[in-house]
């Protein structure tokens, strides 16, 4: 009865009938109380986001697995200390850590989040020597910046690793056997025996704990009894947010609704098998600039976007903006989208790969249009030559004919071997990519992308972290296109829309940023993502009130989610809620210590309030996370040139330019400070320079104008303030320059206002 009944509550799971498995795990645990059992109970309660449940059924427990399920239904309920308890007992200080790599990663979390980073670093690293194919691990090293190189943690110490899951790869006891007659065994390739590769493990096919924050949730899973061989660990996964109906008033967009729950394979494993979860973590890019109020105003609000003090976008007209949105243009369908037009991906975007000197991507499949993925190190770089030794092909009949089950698929010993070597080969590039990108190197992250085969590089994921990249860079163009693609491919997936709003954001695409709000509420009205594009949708049509409620929903949705807070804090400011909007910061800080948007945002907020010392502070602290951005490099020049430091903001812009050559912000401020240190020549030659980026920027006319004022040259003058007031500034910005112009013949009595 009791073997029926856990078989029951095994099918129920597989088919997502969770109230029946709850129902019958009751009646389990009524007919036969054991903490197995309640193990079970608890995982049905985990898996349907029910984890108060599993914390009272399991409270007070002390056999392994019940710790560990016990520590994810606190985390689920935000009792940290409860789940630290639980998977490091006070009274037992050398206890193990339950589930092994599994469990030291929770730990890592728990850590994280109570801001003890060493001891977190340490954790997520041991998790990943315990499972080199933990990539969640590696991904929280790369968010915190402790992460190695990915050619090191994937390489040949990974794969030692995953060999010794599998100490019969080559020999087992229960493989085919070998004719007694060699010579009937026909001759074959091999590896001669002093050149053999360490024998692999079987791979344990672990099940996500779920991501902890990123508009995630924690899920866990049970353990159960299994019908022939007593209890062993029931696989988990992700449960999708319910969908529900559009905002009302409002036309659905066309929805692809097919959400796809990462749930796979989900027959019982080994007891030594522990669940891992996946952190989404989108990389964030620069918010908006403030307008610099006093001897900090600009007379062009295309400089300064009058959109308030959030973003940091570029100086450039309307009409360059329009002609290179024109230029890229994604179309397609399914998996056979591409970019098309201007794009500069066109070259990367569901392209054949070319074979490339030193990849491991070696061979073209031309008939299946993919890679035969070849690591150069799965053979210990030895030749296979045709052996004449019957003993050596005994051995390599018997290594091929070892089969070992995994999940429900039968693998050869040496399928094993030459998959480990292909995951390996794989994660590096993945790895490498991502660690790049949480370091903000951001264009070597997308020359690493590069080096994906083409099935790989056209998945959503990787396509997200491609825009985020080209987020990082301010090329809002390239970024859009990337993320459009992305979610042609994967429409169900949530990852990097909150990037990609903020994207058309910049772009003031309102229509496609309505569009995309609207569509990722009807998706998963529950996720964090899906309100900071409306909130993002709001804020562009200058509705700030409705904008923060939008951000503020984000927040409680997941209080983890760093962007959410910094997004509150940019709308406080719109707001001049300065209190407010430095508790906003503040809380994204406190989520993510490397968050450099908040950094950011609190420096921006400081200089508007003309606390010059704190705000170059908060530059410096944004700059020393992100030290490529030209952005942070100028205002934190701007500050500088407030403090009365001017050759040190001299020196500071020269760097913002080197950094970023398309960027004419800091082009800009460095002719602000020639002109206050007189060096009016040398302003005008920067200026000039700029006046080839951006033609038709009225604040550099404005400039212009008023050097040649202060050199007495005052037809000059006027003609630069006339252009300036033919290219149509905000109404501010127009009454600045007028006022000019009527106090050219008074030089003495004119002050300069911009």
């Amino acid at each position: 009865m009791e073997a029926i009944l856990v078989d029951c509550v095994q099918k129920s799971l597989r088919h997502f009938m969770h109230s029946n498995a709850i129902f019958i795990s009751q009646r389990l645990c009524a007919q036969f109380p054991s903490e197995t059992n309640l193990q079970l109970l608890a995982g049905c309660y985990l898996q349907s986001n029910q984890a108060y449940c599993a914390y009272h059924i399991l409270k007070g427990s002390q056999m392994a697995q019940s710790r560990y399920l016990f520590a994810i239904s606190c985390f689920h309920m935000d009792l940290l200390t409860e789940a630290e308890a639980a998977l490091c007992p006070i009274n037992d200080p050398s206890a193990e850590v339950p589930n092994g790599a599994a469990g030291h990663y929770l730990l890592g979390l728990i850590y994280r989040c109570t801001d003890r980073r060493k001891s977190a670093i340490q954790h997520f690293k041991q998790a990943l020597s315990m499972d080199p194919l933990m990539w969640v691990a590696y991904e929280e090293l790369c968010i915190l910046g402790a992460a190695e190189e990915a050619n090191v943690v994937f390489g040949e110490a990974a794969a030692f690793c995953i060999q010794k899951e599998y100490p019969n790869c080559s020999t087992s006891p229960n493989s085919h056997m070998i004719p007694e007659d060699s010579n009937e065994v026909a001759p074959r390739s091999c590896i001669p025996e002093e050149g053999n590769p360490r024998q692999l493990k079987q791979m344990q096919g672990l099940k996500d704990i779920a991501a902890y924050h990123h508009g995630a949730s924690i899920l866990g899973g049970a353990t159960c009894q299994s019908i022939n061989s007593g209890s062993s660990n029931m696989s988990f996964y992700s449960t999708p947010s319910p969908m529900v109906a559009q905002l009302s008033g409002v036309a659905p967009p066309p929805l692809c609704r097919n959400v796809m729950p990462n749930c796979q394979n989900l027959t019982t494993l080994s007891v030594d098998s522990s669940p891992k979860s996946i952190v989404n973590s989108p990389i964030q890019a620069p918010r908006r600039k403030f307008v610099g109020e006093g001897k900090l105003r600009k007379i062009s609000g295309r400089l300064f976007p009058d959109s308030g003090p959030r973003r940091s976008s570029r100086l450039s007209s309307s009409e360059s903006v329009n002609a290179n949105a024109n230029s890229a243009v994604v179309s397609g369908n399914g998996n056979n989208n591409s970019y098309k037009g201007g794009s500069k991906l066109n070259h990367v975007a569901f392209r054949a790969m070319a074979i490339r000197k030193g990849q491991s991507w070696a061979n073209e499949n031309i008939d299946e249009g993919i890679r035969s993925d070849v690591p150069d190190y799965s053979l210990n770089n030895t030749s296979t030559n045709s052996c004449s030794s019957p003993d050596v092909e005994a051995k390599t009949y018997e290594q091929e004919a070892t089969t070992f089950h995994i999940g429900r698929q039968v693998t050869s010993g040496s399928e094993i071997i030459t998959g480990a070597s292909e995951i390996l080969t794989l994660l590096r590039v993945l790895g490498e990519g991502y660690r790049l990108s949480c370091l903000y190197r951001s264009q070597d992250a997308l020359d690493t992308y590069l080096k994906l085969p083409q099935k790989h590089y056209n998945t959503g994921w990787v396509l997200s972290q491609v825009g985020k990249a080209y987020f990082e860079l301010v090329d809002y163009l390239e970024a859009d296109c990337a993320f459009s693609l992305a979610r042609q491919i994967t429409p169900y997936s949530l990852e990097g829309m909150d990037i990609h709003s903020t994207v058309l954001y910049h772009l003031k695409e309102d229509m496609k940023l309505s569009y995309l709000a609207q569509e990722l509420i009807s998706t998963d009205r529950l996720a964090p993502q899906s309100w900071c594009a409306m909130g993002n949708c709001y804020s562009l049509q200058k509705d700030h009130e409705t904008a923060l409620r939008s951000f503020q929903r984000a927040v409680q949705l997941n209080p983890r989610f760093a962007y959410a807070h910094t997004l509150c804090g940019h709308e406080y400011v719109a707001l001049e809620d300065f209190e407010n909007g430095i508790k906003s910061y503040q809380s994204a800080l406190m989520v993510d210590s490397r968050h450099y948007k908040a950094w950011y945002g609190l420096g921006m907020l400081y200089l508007r309030q003309e606390k010059l010392e704190f705000s170059e502070h908060h530059f410096r602290m944004a700059f020393q996370i992100n030290p490529r951005s030209s952005v942070i490099l100028s205002y934190l020049g701007t500050a500088l040139h407030a403090l009365k430091r001017s050759w040190e903001a001299l020196a500071i812009m020269e760097k913002a330019i080197l950094a970023d050559k398309k960027n004419p912000l800091p082009m800009y401020q460095k002719a602000s400070i020639l002109i206050s240190l007189e060096k009016f020549d040398e302003a005008l030659d920067v200026l000039e320079e700029l006046k080839e980026c951006a033609p038709r920027e009225s604040s550099v006319y404005a400039l212009m104008g008023n050097i040649y004022r202060r050199r007495n040259m005052h037809e000059r003058a006027m003609f630069h303030y006339g252009v300036a007031l033919d290219l149509k500034p905000s109404a501010t910005d127009a009454a600045v320059i007028k006022a000019a112009v009527e106090k050219l013949h008074i030089p003495d009595e004119f002050e300069d206002g911009l």
